[in-house]
């Protein structure tokens, strides 16, 4: 499958071209007779209408992320709910964009660390927040690992979720892998999955 990057301007990044080699830089108007399903789209957030541009390319079959100069929590959001599964940085190493692309490859979403947080937290509000929580998940854990756990799934970072339980930040890390372990998931966003009414129905349709 072909790598294209999408942007309006003339952009040549090394660091693109060093992560992907056989990347093609195009613009907009020039993609359409060149996607075939299953390819995989960077869009950059310069590009007018990007938003509309990302949700058309999803629904064609693209595995579409979004690149920035300006990282922002709104944009992020706004990248996702358009149908992206990648947000991140221009300047990134290649190594982490060619870690994104499989990501994002393989029906993962990507963000910037700094950012997950935030997704999280308003993945948790969109999917009814602590009023819909399947209580019933949290029985096997401790006390304080439930505390960690729900301040996780509210959008909170390690250090701030350290600052409202008073313990350290290596506290937090360790409470929170053995969160993972026991519910068995694998990062923030599938512990909010895990706990909503919406894992429920997945596992339904998937039998």
């Amino acid at each position: 499958m072909a790598t294209y990057f999408v942007s309006q301007g003339h952009d040549e990044i090394p660091r693109w071209q060093e992560a992907f080699p056989d990347a093609r830089l195009i613009r907009p108007d020039d993609l359409n007779a060149r996607l075939v399903r299953g390819d995989c789209v960077w869009v950059m957030a310069d590009v007018p209408q990007w938003p509309e541009r990302v949700g058309e390319l999803q629904r064609r079959g693209a595995a579409v992320g979004v690149m920035t100069y300006s990282p922002a929590t709104a944009e992020a959001f706004l990248a996702l709910e358009s149908g992206a599964r990648a947000y991140v940085h221009a300047l990134s190493p290649p190594e982490l964009l060619r870690q994104a692309r499989l990501v994002i490859m393989n029906q993962g979403i990507w963000v910037p660390p700094e950012l997950m947080a935030r997704v999280v937290g308003g993945a948790f509000q969109a999917l009814g927040g602590a009023g819909r929580l399947r209580s019933e998940a949290l029985a096997g854990l401790t006390e304080r690992e439930r505390a960690v756990a729900l301040a996780v799934m509210e959008g909170y970072s390690n250090k701030e979720v350290a600052r409202r339980l008073d313990i350290t930040e290596r506290t937090v890390k360790a409470h929170l892998g053995a969160v993972f372990r026991k519910l068995g998931v694998r990062d923030r966003m599938q512990l909010v999955l895990r706990l909503s009414p919406t894992h429920e129905a997945i596992a339904d349709t998937s039998q």
